[in-house]
């Protein structure tokens, strides 16, 4: 088993420093780096059995697996206003300068496919492959109003039990886990707190920030739309898909296959928004790519 180092890097927003943690599985001067982020609320410890399969796959390889400032054992900002992609894009930009390398892949779960896209689009970006797992330029509106439910007001729990079925609940749509990897799941993301009680990890400030920047796009009830910034990524690129996703449509995928970096799809059965990459055939997805 591959041994799991966990370190911290200072970033910097508008209103100071903030430390954002990462965990780093294989060779650790190694230059060819994987990053792995997760999702809205969600953290680096997610792929966790991802990271371990790829490392003993490919003995020269790293994967570094960032918390998202505000998620996970990352700080929170002191303004959540700041919650934003240019922010998490920039604390991406001081990790990599960290890591001393040059290039790297990239596979991003939903808001960490956003940030990679964001990065992918830069001139002169470090990203040399892209995976955009269930995430892409158009977000559906029904998956906005769901996430939107729950985001700004998490409940705490008197137990790891009740903590466990909540995300059970939540994160349905990733499709049929083992006891011991919702368990996982669910370990990783709360946290012990006043009287007893069990928290979620992640800093309710991001609610506001995210609402404000979907109501940027357009009217409530309306699909977001960022073709402008995936037209101009031109690294090979990998869209993964749940095959019943509420956020990343079939029709999206097909648009993405013909125009800009003109991506790779797969579709994963009996999952929605979105895969975990906690099984074989999941893993030899980003493996195939990869290789």
């Amino acid at each position: 088993m591959t041994a799991m180092r966990q370190s911290f890097v200072k970033c910097l927003s508008p209103v100071g420093f903030h430390r954002m943690s990462y965990v780093e599985w294989g060779e650790p001067r190694s230059p060819r780096v994987l990053i792995c982020v997760h999702g809205l609320t969600r953290c680096g410890r997610d792929f966790d059995y991802l990271a371990q399969v790829l490392v003993a796959d490919f003995p020269d390889y790293r994967v570094v697996c960032p918390d998202v400032v505000g998620r996970g054992q990352s700080d929170w900002l002191r303004v959540p206003a700041y919650y934003a992609i240019p922010q998490y894009a920039a604390d991406m930009a001081t990790l990599l300068a960290r890591l001393d390398v040059e290039t790297v892949d990239w596979l991003g779960t939903s808001m960490g496919g956003m940030i990679g896209m964001a990065l992918a689009a830069q001139a002169e970006t470090p990203i040399q492959r892209l995976i955009l797992n269930d995430v892409g330029p158009v977000i559906g509106a029904d998956a906005v109003a769901r996430i939107g439910e729950y985001l700004a007001t998490p409940p705490d729990f008197a137990s790891i039990e009740e903590a466990e079925a909540y995300i059970r609940l939540v994160a349905a749509p990733f499709g049929k886990l083992t006891d011991g990897q919702w368990r996982h799941l669910t370990e990783r993301v709360v946290k012990s707190g006043p009287n007893g009680r069990i928290f979620l990890r992640y800093d309710p400030g991001i609610a506001a920030p995210f609402k404000a920047a979907l109501a940027e796009q357009g009217e409530a009830g309306k699909d977001v739309e960022l073709w402008p910034l995936y037209d101009m990524i031109r690294c090979p690129t990998l869209v993964v898909r749940g095959e019943t996703s509420d956020l990343l449509s079939r029709q999206t995928v097909v648009a993405m296959r013909e125009r800009g970096p003109r991506a790779r799809s797969v579709e994963i059965p009996d999952v929605g928004h979105a895969p975990m990459f906690m099984d074989e055939h999941q893993v030899a997805v980003v493996r195939e790519f990869l290789r």
